[in-house]
């Protein structure tokens, strides 16, 4: 006895015992869900009872005994009649005929072929007999198996789709069980016995089709699909083509051995050689590629492209801005270019005065490309049309509708031989530009499917380009306005200095004779020279610029210095004076104390003091600028005070309380204000006192943020 057939009995016990296990455990479980199948539910418990008592007798009996053909007999009737009942589920018994005549001739046939298993067992014929009634047994199977496949064929394809939900886990069952015996008894006809291991492994089909009719009574099992996606289709095939053509390679080779005599050898030497060189020609080919790529995608899938996939691939492409150093554009034609499968393109922009020019190339440096790439003419046929210009068409002039379109395109486009398609960008029905899309390797007539694709992707790129040029457009208006801010800011401080300068000549005319006077005066010089090269000076800081490294200052010392400066002018007093050390710029809080002063003084009578004062905080130190001038309502302090270039005042510029707002932001501190209408104003400029600075300084350096 040989190895294979020593172990192939507990082959074959362990196969059929776990198929019959399997399925009186998937039996009882439903008949506890009675509610998954519904009104077919009893029949498949039924059918499943049978198959486990056939692959039980298998088990005890042998896969070939006679009491495993009666079973099988009752098996098929089972199935026949949990099949009688599939066809019922959607009433199509009263418009589907042949299905009644069917289903009775198997049934007739399945009890022919058991009755004759039990009479050749009985009336022991001869031998030449017993062959003859073997064949014929077992095409009377084989006619069991091919009209029981026809028949779940039938149920599957004419089922509607809520009732095909139900029905395809039986039909896969049936499928699978019947397929099984199709093929096994084809093999055992041929043979004139059947195979050996072929039937230790029977009791395979029953455990299978005991798991998928428990799969399909499980909760959710009509939301399971298979749906393989076109890169593991497209795969499957081309395995399955290279295993073809492996075949045909053995076969012709032991074709050539049986026919080439003593030329044999040298005949399949010289055969696998040049059919190795063809495959090594061919297969790598991107021509041979694509057309296996558009042939699956247009028998094997509804639509041809899967649009979830492509989606994907567009975007990551676009995204690829951090990680890649290949510019916007060229991203732009590489997603488009995908799409197609088009291995190289052109970016056609809108330039300066609508003219469309070059913008970009990816992979395409020979194609000539002239100053105007787009004529105007063709830009609105673009626009009007969403048109989308398959140019190998448009050459060819098939269509004499294609007439005018083609005469508008660019006669370089139409002279480049790689030139294919031409994809327009649209912005809110303007074109901003167009992707010119070189031929593929497997050329095609672009269909609709590739018409509707394009003209998405074109409108999210022609998005992406609009947010470009208004980012970028963006970032100039703001160069602008910080300059413009800056230039805003030098004007109001001349104002003030120039303003201070005219009433001191006007003093002048009148007290030039007092000495006190004289001193004042050149004091007030000195400080106005100092304040002129300090805004020179500072011009830098404004606008986006770091301000320069603060410094503790003596915040009391600075508000005393900038009230004495104001006393010849109004009367300003320095009510409190608590020593404060703030980490600040001196200038620069001189700036902000003079803008808040000056304001105080315009919005009080002439002989209302404005107070000031200083004090210090557990964690600022404040300066307070105090008026009883006409003070301001909630609103205004809300929307309109720190506007800039929004101003109460005639001839005013708007922008003090703004700039003084910004410079003490800039220092790490904040300006409140506090307001009634007909009491006053009171500004508190805040700011960290220099130890605290230091502290958070150092706390910062050493990686514990501080806000």
């Amino acid at each position: 006895m040989s190895a294979a057939s020593a172990w192939l009995p507990g082959l074959a016990a362990l196969v059929w015992g776990t198929g019959a296990f399997a399925c009186a455990v998937v039996a009882v479980w439903l008949a506890t869900r009675r509610e998954c199948y519904g009104k077919l539910c009893p029949s498949l418990i039924l059918a499943l009872v049978a198959t486990g008592v056939w692959a039980l007798v298998g088990t005890l009996a042998g896969p070939t005994s006679l009491a495993e053909a009666l079973a099988e007999s009752v098996r098929n009737l089972a199935w026949l009649v949990a099949l009688y009942g599939l066809f019922a589920l959607d009433g199509r018994l009263r418009s589907v005929h042949p299905v009644r005549p069917m289903l009775g001739a198997l049934a007739f046939v399945s009890l022919v072929q058991g009755t004759s298993q039990v009479l050749l067992v009985v009336l022991h014929p001869r031998r030449e007999l017993v062959e003859v009634s073997f064949h014929t047994l077992v095409l009377l199977r084989l006619l069991i198996a091919t009209g029981g496949l026809v028949l779940v064929h039938n149920l599957h394809v004419g089922a509607s789709r809520q009732a095909r939900l139900l029905v395809r886990w039986p039909a896969a069952a049936l499928l699978v069980q019947w397929g099984f015996d199709l093929n096994y008894f084809t093999i055992s006809y041929l043979a004139g016995a059947g195979p050996v291991t072929l039937s230790a492994l029977r009791g395979l089909p029953a455990l299978l089709a005991a798991l998928l009719l428990a799969m399909g009574a499980r909760r959710g099992s009509e939301e399971l699909h298979l749906r393989p996606s076109r890169a593991v289709t497209f795969q499957s095939i081309s395995l399955m083509l290279i295993g073809g053509y492996l075949l045909a390679m053995v076969g012709i080779a032991q074709w050539l051995s049986f026919w080439g005599g003593d030329f044999a050898a040298s005949l399949q030497m010289g055969f696998v050689v040049l059919a190795s060189l063809l495959a090594l020609v061919i297969l790598p080919s991107p021509r041979i590629r694509g057309w296996l790529r558009v042939t699956v995608a247009k028998h094997l899938f509804q639509h041809r492209y899967d649009y979830r996939v492509e989606w994907l691939r567009f975007t990551r492409t676009i995204a690829q801005g951090r990680t890649s150093p290949v510019s916007l554009q060229e991203r732009m034609i590489r997603a488009v270019a995908d799409i197609t499968d088009s291995p190289a393109g052109m970016l056609l922009s809108e330039g300066e005065g609508g003219r469309f020019e070059l913008a970009a190339r990816w992979q395409w440096p020979t194609a000539d490309v002239p100053a105007e790439a787009l004529p105007r003419e063709a830009v609105g046929l673009f626009e009007q049309r969403s048109y989308i210009a398959d140019l190998d068409e448009l050459r060819g002039g098939d269509k004499p509708d294609e007439a005018e379109a083609a005469d508008l395109m660019p006669d370089w486009v139409m002279a480049e031989p790689r030139a294919w398609a031409i994809v327009p960008l649209l912005h809110f029905e303007h074109l901003v530009g167009v992707v010119v899309l070189a031929r593929p390797p497997h050329v095609r007539r672009l269909d609709w499917e590739d018409f509707d694709l394009l003209r998405v992707a074109g409108q999210q790129l022609a998005s992406y380009l609009a947010e470009q040029a208004g980012q970028a457009a963006l970032a100039e208006a703001g160069r602008f306005d910080d300059f413009n801010r800056r230039m805003a800011f030098v004007m109001h401080d001349i104002k003030n200095l120039a303003s201070q300068l005219s009433l001191l000549s006007r003093n002048a005319e009148l007290h030039a004779e007092n000495p006190e006077f004289r001193a004042d005066m050149l004091i007030t010089l000195r400080n106005s020279t100092d304040k002129l090269n300090a805004l020179i000076a500072r011009l830098s800081r404004y606008g986006h610029t770091q301000m320069e490294a603060l410094e503790p200052v003596q915040a009391d010392q600075v508000a005393a210095a900038v009230v004495a400066q104001f006393r010849a002018r109004h009367r300003v007093e320095l009510v409190e004076a608590e020593p404060c050390r703030i980490a600040a710029r001196r200038d620069t809080l001189e700036q902000v104390l003079t803008h808040l002063i000056q304001n105080a003084i315009d919005a009080s009578p002439a002989d209302a003091p404005v107070f000031v004062r200083t004090a210090a905080s557990r964690l600022h130190g404040e300066i307070e600028v105090l008026d009883s001038g006409t003070g301001m309502s909630p609103e205004f302090v809300r929307s309109r005070l720190f506007k800039p270039f929004d101003s109460s005042k005639p001839g005013g510029f708007g922008i003090g309380a703004y700039e003084a707002r910004e410079l003490v932001k800039a220092m790490g501190g904040r300006l409140d204000v506090e307001s009634r209408e007909g009491l006053g104003s009171r500004f508190i400029i805040r700011l960290p006192l220099a130890d605290t600075a230091e502290m958070i300084e150092h706390l910062n350096a050493a990686g514990k943020k501080v806000a």
